[in-house]
């Protein structure tokens, strides 16, 4: 696969979720993939910022009480309690070099436009094309990246740089993400001009 080269000052890189909750092994709902994928994370963010785009952090963040009033959507029963508000598991992993002029988005949900101030900051700076990577494949990253296509961004997910509890679950976003609302790449293929 060939990608044209992305124009830095209309992207940004969005990492999704690489939390301590999911992505260090003493997290509640660590997965080793997730943990596997840090460092091309990292080096993602880093080849992107020094081309001149934009580094967005997503961090799902849990009041102890948003789902006692649930009438449906629970992730505490589907997950157990996790990433709790003002706890460790919430904090991004220290492997990231987050930057005052980067953009941490606190969510609720799977989806960091829901209900957020993300489409808002990447509108007011211009920002169209959507490098995403973070974890988990089949579940924040791919609802995340779901929105921001039918937002009219151009999501595209980073392969390498995702990760998943399973590998099918990696392969089913991928694909489900490539056919319906975006595209896939890995590190390799992107430049930018």
């Amino acid at each position: 696969m060939s990608l044209e080269a992305f124009d830095p000052e209309r992207t940004a890189v969005v990492v999704v979720d690489m939390q301590n909750g999911f992505c260090h092994p003493d997290g509640s709902l660590h997965a080793p993939a997730s943990e596997a994928v840090i460092d091309d994370v990292v080096a993602l963010v880093s080849e992107a910022r020094d081309a001149g785009a934009r580094a967005v952090y997503t961090c799902d963040v849990h009041p102890p009480e948003q789902f006692d009033d649930a009438h449906y959507y629970d992730e505490f029963d589907r997950w157990g309690e996790h990433v709790v508000e003002n706890s460790w598991e919430a904090d991004l992993v220290d492997e990231l070099d987050v930057r005052e002029s980067d953009h941490v988005v606190e969510k609720h949900t799977y989806d960091a436009f829901y209900e957020t101030e993300l489409d808002g900051w990447l509108s007011a700076r211009g920002i169209d094309d959507l490098l995403i990577c973070g974890t988990l494949a089949n579940v924040c990253v791919l609802h995340t990246a779901g929105s921001a296509g039918l937002r009219d961004y151009r999501p595209v997910l980073v392969e390498d740089a995702i990760g998943a509890i399973e590998e099918g679950h990696k392969e089913y976003a991928l694909d489900h993400a490539d056919w319906l609302f975006g595209e896939v790449a890995t590190r390799a293929e992107l430049s930018f001009e």
